[in-house]
Parts: C-alpha cells; sequence; structure tokens
C-alpha cells in the first residue's frame, strides 16, 4: 500500500516529535549528543524539508538560587540537630511528634538540595559565617536546649524553632522574587506553605 506526500510528510513530524519529547524527558539536565537531521517531505511539487534537532540548553540558575540551596542545607541542618534532641528530653507528646516530622522532612529536604548543587557543580565553599543567616540559634541557645528537659526543653524548643523557621520564611521569599531555577521555586513555596503551617501549630502549644 503507497503512502501518500503528506501521510509522508505527518509521519516524519510524528517522529521528529517523539524524539524531541525522549531526548528531553531528564527533567533539569542538559541534554547532550550530536544533532538529529530529518526529512520532511514537502507538498505535491515542493521539495522536500530537511529538520534538524539538537542538543536542548539548559540555563544556569541564578545566583539566588544558588544561595537559597546553599544556606538552606545548612539552615535545614540545624533544624535537624534541634528535633533530634525532642525523643529524649520532651515532655509533650505533641512536641515529640511534631519534632519527629520536621527532622524527617527537613532531612529529605537536605538530600534534594545536595543533590541539586552536585547537579549543578554548586558546592558551598568553606568558611560561611553560617550563623549570620535568618533564624539561626547561637551556639549558646543550642546548648541551653541540650541542656534542658520535660517542660523547659518543650518551651525553649518551640520557641527557638519558631524563630528559625521565620528565617527559612525570609530565605524563601527572597529566591522566590530573585530566583530562576524550577526546582529552587518549587522548594521554596513547599517551604512557606509548611513551615508557616508549622508556625501556627507551634505558637498554638505555646
Amino acid at each position: 500500500m503507497s503512502v501518500s506526500e503528506p501521510g509522508l510528510r505527518a509521519l516524519a513530524l510524528v517522529v521528529l516529535a517523539a524524539w524531541l519529547l525522549t531526548a528531553c524527558s531528564d527533567g533539569d539536565a542538559p541534554v547532550e549528543g550530536p544533532t538529529a537531521t530529518m526529512l520532511a517531505p514537502g507538498h505535491p511539487g515542493e521539495p522536500n524539508a530537511t529538520v534538524t534537532a539538537g542538543p536542548t540548553a539548559v540555563p544556569e540558575p541564578a545566583e539566588a538560587d544558588v544561595t537559597f540551596m546553599r544556606m538552606m542545607v545548612v539552615h535545614h541542618g540545624q533544624a535537624v540537630v534541634m528535633s533530634e534532641l525532642a525523643p529524649t528530653r520532651a515532655a509533650d507528646p505533641r512536641v515529640k511528634s511534631l519534632a519527629s516530622r520536621i527532622s524527617a522532612a527537613q532531612a529529605g529536604e537536605i538530600t534534594l538540595m545536595r543533590d541539586w548543587l552536585r547537579r549543578n557543580e554548586k558546592l558551598p565553599a568553606t568558611g560561611h559565617d553560617h550563623h549570620s543567616m535568618p533564624g539561626m540559634i547561637t551556639p549558646a541557645e543550642l546548648e541551653d536546649l541540650e541542656s534542658s528537659t520535660s517542660t523547659t526543653f518543650d518551651r525553649l524548643y518551640l520557641t527557638l524553632m519558631i524563630k528559625h523557621h521565620e528565617g527559612a520564611l525570609e530565605m524563601a521569599d527572597t529566591v522566590l522574587a530573585d530566583g530562576t531555577d524550577t526546582t529552587a521555586l518549587q522548594l521554596a513555596k513547599d517551604v512557606v506553605a509548611t513551615q508557616q503551617a508549622e508556625i501556627n501549630r507551634m505558637r498554638a502549644l505555646l
């Protein structure tokens, strides 16, 4: 059975579209490899057209994206340290439950952010003053939390974690205003939604 010229042209375009979808299936990762040249038959009486598809370039993340990811790895890390104290020090089971959720969620986000930094070759430099980040608690405050127990721990943990979360919201607002990377922006939106809800919960517990 013969295939008409318009049918051949349509078939070639369908094959090309399928190739492009496959080539772009890696999300944020840039597509590497040689270009592909395909023949698209023209209409009757017209010459065939040559269509070339090449690698898809992915733009570099903005400075705001990189700064957010680097700082939030450390910021989340401190929240995990604080929350891991709760099982043996907290008195209120609701505080223990909240601390467990914060620890699990932020540890997972740390893994995501480190993977993003490695993939974009933006691993942080050493020697940065992490205590200058919004919401970070001081070494003295962490020492007080470590030495407290029972209801004293509960109140201090909630007070410090509210401050800590508010700092995360400030950093998220900055990248939402200045960032361009899809992953960084989505993470910032998740931080705003999740941590604002937790702030409300912690204020109610206080």
